[in-house]
């Protein structure tokens, strides 16, 4: 990141499975957090990274990746500034497919913001959330308070065109671009720590 161009943040989209609310989820924080307009906006869709279980030899610290999965997915993190991790819940937990990769990678993560957007039921996924920020503290990443919680994430999609859209509240618009400011303050005090 430079003074004369944005910051990036990544959108990574947690859930692989068919019929995923992730996607449109996802979606929704891409076309917004371009709205926010401080940073230059990817979406990162783990179904499309398609990371095998982790197959490293070398400790990961060390960048010594072998194979060109590892590698993408290493150029593809390093690229980002800040991240918003859109996730579902998964028996009281995070799923298996975010937890892989984060798994893949360590440097690649150090100092940056993430802002989690959790879906579910009646929790909306907090469970989840709180079972992944230990994780993320352990990297030496900086989760935000601010987030998006979206309980009964079902009742906020509907089938329109070529696929489901979310169409939020706006208690979940507000929530969102609270932490959107908040990543924008957080990637640039960071910032000079990643040199």
């Amino acid at each position: 990141m430079s003074d004369s161009t944005p910051p990036v943040l990544q959108v990574i989209v947690a859930s692989t499975r068919p019929g995923r609310a992730g996607l449109p989820v996802g979606q929704w924080v891409v076309e917004l957090a371009k709205k926010h307009g401080a940073f230059e906006v990817e979406l990162v869709d783990l179904k499309e990274v398609d990371l095998p279980l982790l197959d490293e030899p070398n400790h990961l610290i060390l960048r010594q990746y072998t194979h060109e999965h590892t590698k993408r997915w290493s150029e593809t993190v390093a690229r980002g500034d800040a991240f918003v991790i859109v996730m579902p819940e998964y028996n009281h937990s995070f799923n298996a497919a975010l937890k892989n990769a984060i798994d893949h990678l360590v440097l690649e993560w150090t100092h940056k913001p993430v802002g989690l957007v959790s879906y579910g039921g009646v929790s909306g996924g907090t469970r989840a959330v709180h079972a992944l920020k230990p994780t993320l503290s352990a990297l030496k990443m900086v989760p935000l308070t601010e987030g998006v919680i979206i309980p009964f994430v079902g009742t906020f999609l509907s089938d329109e065109g070529e696929g489901r859209v979310f169409r939020p509240n706006a208690e979940i618009e507000d929530g969102a671009s609270a932490m959107f400011e908040e990543l924008t303050r957080t990637a640039a005090a960071l910032a000079p720590l990643r040199g």
